[in-house]
């Protein structure tokens, strides 16, 4: 079994990861561009841990402008097997308050700007989508928060917009016509390329708003996306240190096989892969390409 290396995406607000011990930052180059930021390299307890700003330090790269691929793919790199992505989303629900978080475990994704797979002409694989979010790693995340007496809702579909626009009213009502539960606009992508990448992953979605469809609360702004922000910030380093310290020195298999997402998916014929996208997948995909 592969020792457990924690990646922890911090989304808007999260740009550090406090609690980091034997700190060190390093650039990881990778064949898909440059990641949102350097990675930083630590422990919280005897788990390590690396953690990358989604949005880069500064909040430099809007929801479609981050190099998702370079991100999952340095984070491969460097050993990663479990991916806590910690993301800001509207609410749908009355019960889903501004200040709780939501451990999501379904996608509805209607980005359509971004590259969201690491396959594709000369090199075509298809993984199963239909559980996007690793059920042990979230079991994980709700026992830490039950531990530490932090209010959280399990299970949810986040719908994935591509931005950097909030919604229209008529968008809100609608999504939340047909069950939708929040709304976001970078976890759905991550999953994607976490599963092509065989990374474990899970979104801690943190509520910021009502989005526009609430008749009590005005439109979703960013000054109001910030306060609730400000607000949990030491709560969700509360909880992603709780996970890390509580964390098994060695991966644990998925329930799922989102760390086997490949066995089986690739399905073009060895003598007709493309040479260059081969090259630039040794990564993500090396396990099943030198088998």
């Amino acid at each position: 079994m592969a020792k457990s290396i924690i990646g922890v995406i911090g989304g808007s607000g999260v740009y550090d990861l406090p609690g980091l011990t034997d700190l060190r930052e390093e650039k990881i180059a990778t064949p898909w561009g440059e990641p949102s930021d350097a990675l930083r390299f630590g422990r919280i307890g005897d788990t390590q841990a690396v953690f990358l700003p989604r949005h880069g330090r500064g909040h430099r790269f809007s929801p479609s402008g981050v190099n998702y691929r370079a991100n999952i793919d340095a984070l491969k790199r460097v050993g990663v097997t479990d991916i806590v992505s910690v993301s800001a989303c509207g609410s749908f629900k009355r019960e889903l308050y501004p200040g709780l978080f939501v451990l999501i475990d379904q996608f509805e994704d209607r980005t359509y700007r971004r590259q969201n797979s690491f396959f594709g002409d000369g090199c075509v694989a298809h993984v199963s989508m239909a559980h996007p979010i690793s059920p042990g790693l979230q079991r994980r995340i709700a026992d830490a928060a039950a531990a530490e007496g932090i209010a959280f809702k399990l299970n949810g579909a986040y719908v994935c917009i591509e931005g950097p626009q909030f919604s229209t009213l008529a968008e809100s009502l609608r999504f939340q016509a047909q069950g939708a539960d929040v709304i976001g606009m970078t976890a759905a992508t991550e999953a994607k390329l976490a599963r092509e990448a065989e990374i474990s992953y899970a979104t801690i979605a943190m509520v910021t708003d009502y989005d526009c469809w609430h008749e009590e609360h005005g439109a979703v702004d960013v000054a109001a996306v910030i306060k609730v922000l400000q607000e949990n910030a030491a709560h969700a380093a509360t909880l992603v240190g709780r996970v890390l310290r509580d964390f098994p020195a060695e991966h644990e298999p998925c329930p799922i096989g989102s760390d086997r997402a490949l066995d089986n998916a690739i399905m073009t014929h060895p003598s007709r892969r493309d040479p260059t996208l081969l090259a630039k997948l040794d990564a993500v995909a090396g396990r099943v390409l030198k088998g």
